[in-house]
Formats: C-alpha cells, sequence, structure tokens
C-alpha cells in the first residue's frame, strides 16, 4: 500500500447480551448474545457490507467473537482474535449485577462510574491499563494494514478509553457521551500517526429498533 493512503478503522462493541439485560457486569467473563444482540449485529453486517474490509479483529470474549461472525456474513473476510481487545478485567464484580456491586464495594463503585480516574481495584485492571494495552492493539493492526479498512469488534470499557486517547481527554471524562451502543459504529481515519475521529457511537442502522 501506498504510504500516502490513509488507514481506516470502523470500531464496534459487540451486540446486546444477556447481562447487559439483567445489569450484570461482564468483564472477562461472557453471557450469549439476546436475539436483539444478533438482530443488531446483522444490521450492522449490512450497513457494511459495501465497505471493503481488509480484515476483522475481535477480543477472544465469545460475545465480540459472535457479533463479527454475524457481521461478516458469507463474506470473505478473515477474523483475527487478540487478548488486547478484551474487556477490563473486572475481578470479583464480573457476573455481579450492578446493585449487588454497589452494596459489596460502594467506593469502588462510585469511582468506576463518577471518578474514573480513581479507580484502582485490589483484583482487576484500572482504565489506564485497559487504555494501554488496547492501544497497543490498534497501533500493531494500523501498522499491519496501511492504507487499508478494518472493522475492530471489542467492548465498551475498551471503546471509551481509546476515544480518550484519540480525543486527548483525560479519563476522568470517560463516561462523556456518547454512550458506545451494542454495534454502534465508529470510525477513525489515521494518516501519518494521527488519529481523526470521524464518526463516533453512530447507531442510525438500529436507531428505529432502539427507540421503540
Amino acid at each position: 500500500m501506498r504510504e500516502d493512503m490513509a488507514t481506516t478503522l470502523y470500531l464496534t462493541r459487540h451486540g446486546e447480551t444477556k447481562w447487559n439485560v439483567e445489569r450484570r457486569m461482564q468483564g472477562w467473563q461472557d453471557s450469549p448474545l439476546t436475539e436483539k444482540g444478533r438482530q443488531d449485529a446483522m444490521r450492522l453486517g449490512k450497513r457494511l457490507e459495501a465497505v471493503e474490509l481488509a480484515a476483522i479483529y475481535t477480543s477472544t470474549s465469545g460475545r465480540a467473537l459472535e457479533t463479527a461472525e454475524i457481521v461478516r456474513g458469507g463474506r470473505l473476510i478473515p477474523i483475527y482474535q487478540d487478548e488486547r481487545l478484551r474487556e477490563i478485567h473486572l475481578g470479583d464484580w464480573e457476573g455481579k449485577t450492578h446493585d449487588e456491586i454497589r452494596q459489596m464495594d460502594p467506593i469502588a463503585f462510585d469511582h468506576f462510574w463518577n471518578a474514573p480516574h480513581l479507580y484502582a481495584p485490589q483484583r482487576g485492571e484500572r482504565f489506564c491499563d485497559v487504555q494501554q494495552r488496547a492501544l497497543e492493539a490498534v497501533q500493531s493492526i494500523v501498522d499491519r494494514h496501511e492504507g487499508e479498512t478494518v472493522l475492530i469488534v471489542t467492548h465498551g470499557v475498551v471503546l471509551k478509553t481509546l476515544m480518550a486517547a484519540f480525543k486527548d481527554t483525560p479519563l476522568d471524562h470517560l463516561w462523556s457521551p456518547p454512550y458506545m451502543y451494542g454495534t454502534s459504529v465508529t470510525i477513525i481515519e489515521v494518516d501519518g500517526g494521527t488519529f481523526h475521529v470521524a464518526v463516533e457511537g453512530d447507531v442510525s442502522h438500529i436507531e428505529e429498533v432502539r427507540e421503540v
């Protein structure tokens, strides 16, 4: 590929899962996609069918891999799994509901949502840890696919930490809008080492479904 050609990254979050509906924290654990999650992934695949994707990269979690496979459909696009694209490791919180976590670990839970730069669990990862490994994964993808277009299927916290890095905003503003819905579309243009946010968290392909 020519060196003056930008690399285009399409980033998305996995489709809705059973634990998303139950408001359970997933982290490195997993739960299956719901019917809505699968349908939204199919809608994303339809939206991207005219986009010439050189590859799809996904986290090693089943919910992300299943989303990637649905989006790919019958197209001959290689799928690569990368552990660095996994969701934040949440230690003892994984599998528990928001209400259960709020009761068992109120200060850390408050930090997680309201002061993310202060969140420092005894077991698990900080947001800065996730950001570092996710950025390393993205950079290796960009290096491998210069001038090409790639889809990355990952998770909510990974996407938010990446966007903070791309927009050069501090982690204490991690949860600023937009919310990263399942199968939302974020487009990053990478040119000369610069990451330009072209689209962020777009859900136009599922908007009418989400609002019903």
